[in-house]
């Protein structure tokens, strides 16, 4: 299982995924542009000294990490407010690669149609979404528990 950032705006939300990622033992491809100085202070207080601990890819775009995707590598799996399909609902595989949006504008058309599934976190229906790293928790928990790959 891996984690995709798309894009990130707020580095406090990718340090603080970067440390999920870390804790959990999954290595994450940061695509970019980033909305930040990757050496932003605000990433390393979140990250903390678990950023060491992380595997992380940087990709300078959105084709150059489809492009560095080997055949066979899994299903790209979208977290997006617009999908139909809660993540409880849905059956995650041990290669799965989960694909979060810019915190300020989601995921774009072309990343929506690149996804093999989209799936949304449940809540309650007049809520408009969580924050990122929230969102990243909430739906990994689950993964990595029907997948058997809980540390």
């Amino acid at each position: 299982m891996r984690l995709a950032l798309y894009e990130p705006d707020i580095p406090q939300n990718t340090g603080a995924i970067l440390r999920l990622a870390a804790c959990l033992g999954l290595a994450v491809d940061v695509i970019g542009p980033c909305g930040f100085v990757w050496d932003d202070r605000r990433l390393r207080r979140a990250g903390m000294d678990y950023l060491e601990g992380v595997d992380v890819t940087r990709h300078a775009s959105w084709q150059m990490f489809l492009n560095c995707r080997k055949p066979g590598a899994g299903r790209l799996v979208l977290l997006t407010t617009h999908a139909k399909l809660r993540h409880v609902d849905f059956m995650f595989r041990p290669d799965d690669t989960l694909i979060l949006g810019r915190e300020s504008e989601g995921a774009p058309e072309r990343v929506h149609r690149a996804a093999d599934e989209a799936v949304r976190v449940a809540m309650k229906p007049a809520m408009r979404s969580l924050n990122v790293a929230i969102a990243a928790a909430i739906v990994l928990g689950e993964a990595l528990r029907q997948t058997g790959q809980l540390p």
